[in-house]
């Protein structure tokens, strides 16, 4: 495996951006292929997967992944980013009881839609939502479908409508919405007040490292934190080739599993190796003249 590919697992500070992070350890591990799956906020903290070298390239399928998160919701107050650090658009002293808090949250656990913020970096007409924001436009956004998987609420400060809530869901959806959409449902509005992302994916934040931490280690000391790309793919299922069966699969070729011994059923994601390990992920797929490894994508620099 190269030394200098793989994943590190950060645990975000408040205060900088996503990107901030992708430029530090670009410095620290010296190199620009460096790349991050799912923005964190300034405000947010937390598990965030930084993809190194060729593992830069499994971007798109951590993306996808169900997230974890603590957040603090602040009801009574709605604000332009849906977060107590936007401008306050309104305010209600008209606090609900906890029951009543509960009893609503309860709802908001399953399938359904999210209209994402003005303040987000999605892209509507090639440009981003919250530039378009920063100068005064808000556009019409279509709404998205999520699933809250769980959702676990606990009083902090009711008197001062302030609750923790924890959080299981699926990629895209937005906790500060989530935040701002529970105050509607409630009537008294309602913002988010702090943001923790304790998981992204198959990483926790057992698994992670602050930046200050990276910083006062040697260079080997880093790199030995690396995990190796295919760890992003350990689900799969792992399948060795031999040289010439691994050379054609690198040049695009299906690889019929009765050419070489293998019985898997249709649709089987699959981790390619050969003699020097890990090099491309597949899938099981039908042919006319049978199944077959399909190459999606190759992790070679």
């Amino acid at each position: 495996m190269d030394a200098r590919s793989g994943v590190i697992v950060i645990d975000k500070h408040e205060g900088v951006t996503s990107n901030d992070i992708v430029m530090k350890i670009r410095r620290l591990f010296g190199t620009k292929k460096v790349g991050h799956t799912g923005t964190l906020d300034p405000m947010a903290t937390g598990v965030l997967p930084v993809l190194i070298g060729r593992a830069a390239k499994a971007a798109e399928y951590l993306l996808a992944e169900n997230k974890g998160y603590v957040a603090t919701l602040k009801l009574g107050i709605v604000t332009d980013t849906q977060d107590t650090t936007g401008a306050v658009l309104s305010t209600c002293d008209k606090l609900p009881e906890p029951e009543d808090v509960l009893r609503v949250c309860a709802g908001f656990v399953g399938e359904g839609t999210q209209i994402p913020p003005m303040y987000s970096a999605l892209k509507m007409g090639g440009r981003k939502l919250v530039d378009l924001a920063r100068e005064g436009i808000e556009v019409e956004r279509p709404a998205r479908p999520i699933t809250i998987h769980a959702l676990e609420v606990t009083p902090l400060r009711p008197e001062m409508g302030e609750y923790t809530l924890r959080v299981a869901c699926s990629k895209g959806t937005y906790i500060r919405t989530l935040c701002h959409d529970i105050g509607a449902a409630l009537g008294c509005g309602g913002a988010m007040a702090s943001l923790r992302r304790t998981e992204s994916g198959s990483f926790a934040l057992k698994d992670a490292h602050t930046v200050a931490e990276l910083e006062a280690l040697s260079e080997d000391e880093r790199y030995a934190l690396l995990l190796p790309t295919e760890e992003l793919f350990r689900d799969r299922t792992p399948v060795t080739l031999s040289d010439f069966y691994a050379r054609l699969s690198r040049n695009g070729a299906e690889i019929y599993l009765r050419k070489i011994g293998l019985t898997l059923p249709e649709d089987t994601p699959v981790s390619l190796y050969d003699k020097d390990g890990f090099y491309a992920i597949g899938q099981i797929t039908p042919y006319p003249d049978g199944l077959a490894i399909r190459t999606e994508k190759l992790f070679v620099l």
